[in-house]
C-alpha cells in the first residue's frame, strides 16, 4: 500500500537500522519525504571497524534526529556466535552464517530503542529479494507483533543500486560506493561478505581486490604457522597459551588466519525467498575455531551423542539462516547443545598453510580416547577374542539374508519358506 494513502495511519517516529551504507544512507531523507516522520538511526557495533568512523555525523546530516551507536561485539560473540559454533552450524555445508547471525541481535536491540524512544515504526534497508528482511522482521514480531514495519525497497521507485546512487547524488548524500564499485558488503567480527557486481555471474572468478580479510592462498607465506586454542566448556578461552577476552581472541585469530588465506568461501546458496544467489565470504578466525572445536568434540563426546548432534547441526544452521533465532525450537536445540558442551575442555593444535587449516594435535582431561584400547600391542583391558562373538551377532541379519538367497529362497536348515507367490498381482 502506498505510504501516502490516507487509509494508512501516519508514522510519528521510526527507528531505522542504520549502517551508513548506500541503502540506509538514502532511507533517512526518503522516510522524511514520504512519511513526514522523525527518524532515529540505530547502529550496532558488531565489529565493522573503520566503517563506523563519522557515522553519527553522517546520519545527523542526512536528517536523523538522533543516533544510537551501541558496542555489541562481546555480546555478539558470547550469546550468538559461540552457541552457533558449539552447534556446529554450517548452512549448506559451507556458509558460517556471519551475516545471518548478526541480524537477530541488531533487530532485538532496535526494539529496545523503540520502547525507550516511544517510536511507532521500525525501518530497514533490506531488499525484497534477500534474506535479511525476514531476519529483521521475524525478530520485530517476536518482541512486538504490532509494530509498524517500513521496508523502502518494497515501496519506493528505486529499482537498482544505480538508481540508489543517483538518488544519493541528488540529495547530496556521500556514500561509500560508486558505479565502478558496485559490490554489496557486510562486515562484522566474524566475517566479511560480498555480493553483486561481477559476482552475479557464477562463472566469474572473484577479483583479487574484492578480498579484505584474507590474502590469496598462493600469496600466503611459504612457511606454515601453528596455533593452539584452549576451550573451556566448548568456548575458546586461550590463544597460544594467553587468556584473551572474546573480542581480542577473534580479532587476533582473524589476523593470523587472514595472513595464511584461511576461510575463503565462494557459494551459490539457496535463499529463503526461493532464488539462488552467489556470495563470497571471508571467515578466517571462524574457520579455525570451527575446526578446533569439532576436533575437541571428537575426542570427548561419545559416538551416539556426537552423531546425533551432527544430525541436528544442519537444522540449527537453517534456523539461523531463515531468521528463526527467537523461536522455541532454537532454544530447545541450544539446551541440548549446552548439555553436550560441559566436558568440551582442552587444547587443539592447528597448522595454517596457504589456505589450509590442519589439526595436528588435541588433548582433554575428559578425553574418551585411551591408548591402551586403541593400541595394537598387548593389553589386558580388551580381549580381541571377544570380537568374534560380537561380529556374529552384529552380522546375523546379513548372514541370514545371504543364506536364504543361496538356498534359492526355499529352505534354510529345515525351515520351509512361506509361499509368497499367491500374493503376487496379475
Amino acid at each position: 500500500m502506498p505510504a501516502n494513502n490516507n487509509s494508512v495511519a501516519p508514522v510519528k517516529k521510526a527507528v531505522l537500522a542504520y549502517s551508513g551504507g548506500l541503502d540506509t544512507s538514502i532511507i533517512i531523507p526518503w522516510l522524511k519525504e514520504h512519511y513526514n516522520c522523525e527518524v532515529v538511526a540505530y547502529c550496532s557495533d558488531v565489529g565493522q571497524g573503520s566503517e563506523l568512523n563519522g557515522l553519527r555525523e553522517k546520519a545527523l546530516k542526512s536528517g536523523a534526529s538522533k543516533v544510537y551507536i551501541e558496542d555489541l561485539r562481546k555480546e555478539f560473540l558470547e550469546d550468538y556466535i559461540y552457541p552457533m559454533m558449539q552447534a556446529g552450524a554450517l548452512y549448506e555445508g559451507k556458509y558460517l552464517l556471519g551475516t545471518s547471525i548478526a541480524r537477530p541481535l541488531i533487530a532485538r536491540k532496535m526494539m529496545d530503542v523503540v520502547e525507550s524512544e516511544g517510536a511507532d515504526a521500525v525501518a530497514h534497508g533490506c531488499t525484497g529479494k534477500g534474506n535479511d528482511q525476514v531476519r529483521f522482521e521475524l525478530t520485530f514480531k517476536a518482541f512486538d507483533p504490532t509494530i509498524r514495519v517500513i521496508a523502502p525497497w518494497r515501496e519506493w521507485s528505486i529499482k537498482s543500486r544505480e538508481d540508489a546512487l543517483r538518488y544519493a547524488a541528488e540529495h547530496h548524500i556521500p556514500v561509500p560506493v560508486s558505479t565502478g564499485n558496485i559490490y554489496s558488503h557486510d562486515k562484522n567480527l566474524w566475517h566479511l561478505s560480498s555480493e553483486g557486481g561481477c559476482l552475479e555471474d557464477p562463472w566469474n572468478e572473484p577479483p583479487k581486490e574484492l578480498f579484505e580479510l584474507t590474502v590469496a592462498p598462493e600469496d600466503a607465506p611459504d612457511k606454515a604457522e601453528s596455533v593452539e586454542i584452549s576451550f573451556v566448556s566448548g568456548r575458546p578461552a586461550k590463544l597460544n597459551g594467553r587468556n584473551l577476552d572474546p573480542v581480542a581472541l577473534i580479532t587476533e585469530l582473524n589476523t593470523i588466519g587472514g595472513k595464511h588465506g584461511i576461510g575463503r568461501t565462494d557459494i551459490v546458496e539457496n535463499r529463503l525467498v526461493g532464488m539462488k544467489s552467489r556470495g563470497v565470504y571471508e571467515t578466517p578466525g571462524g574457520t579455525i575455531l570451527y575446526a578446533a572445536h569439532k576436533e575437541l568434540e571428537s575426542l570427548v563426546l561419545d559416538a551416539s551423542t556426537m552423531h546425533f548432534k551432527e544430525s541436528l547441526a544442519p537444522k540449527y544452521a537453517e534456523l539461523v539462516y531463515n531468521g528463526l533465532w527467537f523461536t522455541p525450537l532454537r532454544e530447545a536445540l541450544d539446551a541440548f547443545v549446552k548439555e553436550t558442551q560441559k566436558n568440551i575442555t582442552g587444547d587443539v593444535k592447528l597448522k595454517l598453510y596457504k589456505g589450509n587449516c590442519t589439526v595436528t594435535g588435541r588433548k582433554s582431561p575428559y578425553s574418551l580416547y585411551r591408548e591402551e584400547l586403541a593400541s595394537f600391542g598387548k593389553m589386558d583391558v580388551y580381549d580381541q577374542k571377544d570380537a568374534e562373538g560380537f561380529i556374529n551377532l552384529y552380522g546375523l541379519s546379513v548372514k541370514v539374508r545371504t543364506l536364504i538367497e543361496m538356498e534359492g529362497g526355499e529352505q534354510l536348515k529345515g525351515y520351509q519358506a512361506p509361499n509368497y507367490s499367491k500374493f503376487k498381482r496379475d
